[in-house]
């Protein structure tokens, strides 16, 4: 005998675009979801009444250093992203790049290495692997270990060119004063998306490497060069360049609301703003301290810091970012759902499945909370 369809109403539905109502969610025997109007329903379906909230597509993070108490620093193998995953899933996130800090040469390889098997084993939420470093700038190191910090080699090169081979959404942030833009070049044409941050260069220099190849900007603000009337920095480039989407901490201690405001309203092309986490092994997880490359980072009032009060990622959920840009921004729900969701999956090479009943989650209506769909 066939399954019934199911059909979930009652709520506003995110298609990826707009905030739907009078439709509903039905679910085929095969899982996979279809928006009908309430109009329209299929004859026999049972139909599933949700009081309120929206139904959304699960959020999408490229940007995830930890969760669920561990770093993928500290433990670069396949226990750890098991970890982070389940930590992430419960806040919503259906696909995220595990993100390695600047670190040595022996613990990018372990990451790449854990990653690849990872993706092998189909490990859930896992979507590729975002390398934030070494080749950064020192002088905008921020919180990562600047004697770490070094330039693009012919060695590297070759790494995460073998790298992208075996894990297809490969994100390196860099700096362009540690690669030049014949090797942002050269990483772009293997399939390396290629993010500028942590980066003190000015606009021609940002312009040329994004002419170059690269794609993004890495936590749009944070610690990279800023705008000023004569000299509009890495921040402006990224701006000002048509083709170039940028990363955003959305929690109200990374970046004003109003610069937030001017971003949005300044971003030429049809590159958006995406928002990202930039999480902690705190994600998903009651802990109040860790270590990064035996630093301790302190939880303290909803930010991250070193002891001397550097921010060092954020304390932060994409629901949290959701709620913080549309009630505090300003920003239409639904451009806000978009930034976490369809936006930064559609950057990447291999975006993470959607059309499924497994992908779809439940938020009620003052964004405070979530469920997965099939766990209602």
């Amino acid at each position: 005998m066939t399954a019934p369809l199911t059909a979930y109403t009652g709520a506003r539905i995110f298609d990826g675009h707009d905030l739907l109502t009078g439709h509903a969610l039905v679910v085929h025997p095969d899982g996979l979801p279809r928006i009908t109007p309430l109009t329209a329903l299929p004859t026999g379906a049972k139909t599933r009444r949700l009081n309120g909230g929206i139904l959304s597509p699960g959020f999408v993070d490229l940007q995830v250093n930890g969760g669920g108490g561990a770093m993928l620093n500290s433990a670069p193998d396949l226990d750890t992203l098991r970890r982070m995953a389940a930590a992430h899933r419960r806040l919503g996130t259906r696909a995220f790049l595990p993100t390695l800090i600047t670190d040595t040469p022996a613990h990018s390889r372990a990451a790449i290495a854990a990653v690849a098997e990872a993706l092998h084993l189909g490990m859930p939420g896992i979507a590729g692997l975002h390398l934030e470093g070494p080749h950064l700038s020192v002088a905008r190191k921020g919180a990562h270990d600047g004697s770490l910090i070094r330039p693009l080699s012919n060695d590297d090169m070759a790494m995460l060119t073998d790298a992208v081979a075996r894990i297809p959404n490969l994100m390196m942030t860099l700096a362009p004063e540690n690669a030049t833009p014949d090797q942002i070049a050269a990483l772009t044409q293997a399939g390396v998306l290629v993010s500028l941050g942590h980066s003190d260069c000015d606009y021609d220099t940002a312009m040329r490497a994004f002419d170059a190849g690269a794609r993004m900007a890495t936590h749009l603000f944070n610690a990279m060069s800023q705008p000023n009337a004569r000299s509009p920095g890495l921040v402006g480039a990224a701006l000002d360049h048509p083709r170039v989407a940028s990363g955003l901490i959305a929690d109200g201690v990374h970046v004003h609301p109003a610069m937030i405001r001017a971003a949005l309203a300044a971003n030429r092309g049809a590159a958006e703003v995406f928002l990202v986490t930039d999480s902690m092994a705190t994600g998903g997880s009651d802990i109040t301290s860790f270590t990064l490359n035996d630093r301790e980072i302190l939880r303290r009032d909803g930010r991250l810091t070193l002891a001397d009060g550097t921010l060092a990622g954020a304390d932060l959920t994409l629901l949290q970012a959701v709620r913080y840009m549309h009630n505090t921004v300003g920003e239409p729900l639904e451009r806000a759902l978009a930034r976490a969701t369809v936006i930064p999956a559609q950057l990447l090479a291999h975006p993470p499945e959607a059309d499924s009943v497994d992908a779809m989650i439940w938020i009620n209506d003052d964004l405070s909370e979530l469920h997965w769909l099939t766990e209602l």
